[in-house]
């Protein structure tokens, strides 16, 4: 791959260095991770750790955390990282069973909510020190490490970039003369105009991934949700305000002008990418982490990416893109009480974060979350590079953090569950908003 310095001016290093400093990850998609080892003899072995992951099959579904590990492995010999992984909510509820029985795994991925429980419980190793010692901790934009810090305690670090919006077909659109969109009119426009010609608007999945909604999510904070979340949650304000109730009666306006497939709620949303990999859909809800199974697939040198709409009676700055720190990998306060497993904790930890392990995220097509300026082939990864471009855009601020990862895990499986509620026609904005005030009480 040739570097961004040899394939852009200094304008667009500086661009990408901003994306750099403000991607986190998560791919959050339909999965989570088991914290136990079917193998207690390998797991008891000296200097072997586990990280407990929320993917049930992480080669496939998590392969620049599973080339993490395996390069790891293979350069420190008497260490071992034994990656398990589980669907999502099976790895959450075995987490938070592992903290009530004292059993949590030396590594794991956690939603912040319950990271945050588990950090004023004492389960969490303090990972300043961890971070500190190789400097690391100077390579984070501040935002990156601070929704992880308890007091003086920074109990998580961010796992992969958290970047969401829309992929396009741009031969779709060019077919039928519709411009990538701007504003919500816009995108209803052009919603109408495909589903007028045979053509699936935007591929969704809700089928076993209601998680699924990423887009709609940020849609939140362009009226307003990151200013109003905290008085919500202090019971100050309502989840069903009239703010919200007008975003969720334009996501009314889009299901009834025929904006998603009719087989959404049977289809999953691996159901949903593979639709629009076969030039079935023109737009996708999704992340960055699909950027190279659509860069392989037949459309792949036709799609672009959309931060999403802007609404004309939005709440506040309606140029955003989600370009932030998300939930987080944290350590068991445990292991600070075996020096061999916790020697390979902070070795594994401090390979992570090296700018080694943030160019092997890049060649899995996931950003860096440290200020690691990436080396990217424009010509070979376009999807990609179109992902970073509108990441790294000087026009467009982010949110801290993403609406579902700073509520309980209850209340974010409401807000699903809403969206896809209204999504589907079977409820109205009022019901769907009333779903999740009703976690919130």
């Amino acid at each position: 791959m040739s570097t961004m310095t040899h394939e852009a001016d200094r304008s667009r290093s500086a661009r990408i260095r901003r994306l750099a400093s403000g991607v986190t990850a998560t791919a959050l998609a339909a999965a989570m991770v088991t914290a136990c080892s079917s193998d207690s003899s390998d797991a008891s072995a000296a200097g072997t750790i586990t990280l407990a992951m929320h993917n049930p099959n992480i080669q496939q579904q998590d392969p620049a955390t599973w080339e993490l590990v395996q390069t790891f492995n293979k350069k420190n010999p008497t260490m071992k990282v034994k990656l398990v992984g589980r669907p999502m909510e099976q790895h959450q509820q075995q987490m938070t069973i592992a903290a009530q029985s004292d059993t949590l795994p030396e590594v794991f991925w956690v939603y912040n909510a319950l990271a945050r429980n588990m950090a004023k419980n004492g389960d969490l190793l303090d990972l300043q020190p961890v971070l500190a010692e190789k400097k690391l901790d100077a390579k984070f934009a501040p935002h990156m490490l601070s929704g992880f810090k308890q007091g003086n305690v920074q109990y998580g670090v961010p796992y992969q970039a958290l970047v969401t919006g829309f992929y396009y077909n741009k031969a779709i659109l060019d077919k039928h003369g519709i411009a990538v969109p701007k504003t919500h009119d816009d995108l209803l426009a052009a919603v109408k105009k495909l589903k007028a010609k045979g053509v699936v608007p935007i591929a969704q999945g809700a089928n076993n991934s209601s998680f699924s909604v990423w887009a709609f999510l940020t849609m939140l904070d362009r009226f307003g949700y990151e200013d109003k979340y905290q008085a919500i949650l202090d019971k100050k304000e309502k989840y069903d305000n009239p703010d919200f109730l007008r975003l969720y009666g334009h996501v009314e306006d889009l299901a009834k002008a025929g904006a998603f497939p009719p087989n959404m709620t049977t289809q999953t949303y691996t159901q949903a990418v593979a639709s629009f990999t076969s030039g079935q859909a023109a737009f996708l809800d999704s992340g960055v982490w699909d950027a190279a199974k659509i860069q392989e697939s037949p459309v792949g040198k036709n799609v672009g990416f959309w931060a999403g709409p802007t609404f004309s009676d939005g709440v506040g700055n309606q140029n955003l893109v989600m370009n932030a720190p998300s939930a987080p990998l944290v350590a068991s306060a445990k292991v600070e009480k075996d020096p061999k497993k916790y020697a390979t904790v902070k070795k594994f930890l401090q390979f992570y974060y090296s700018d080694e392990g943030q160019q092997i995220l890049v060649k899995n097509a996931q950003p860096p979350v440290t200020t690691y300026v990436p080396a990217v082939d424009k010509t070979k990864s376009s999807v990609f590079w179109a992902v970073l471009e509108e990441a790294a855009r000087q026009d467009l601020a982010s949110p801290k953090a993403q609406p579902d990862l700073v509520v309980s895990a209850e209340t974010a499986n409401a807000m699903y569950d809403s969206f896809y509620g209204v999504m589907a026609g079977a409820m109205s904005p009022e019901e769907a908003t009333g779903l999740v005030q009703k976690t919130l009480k």
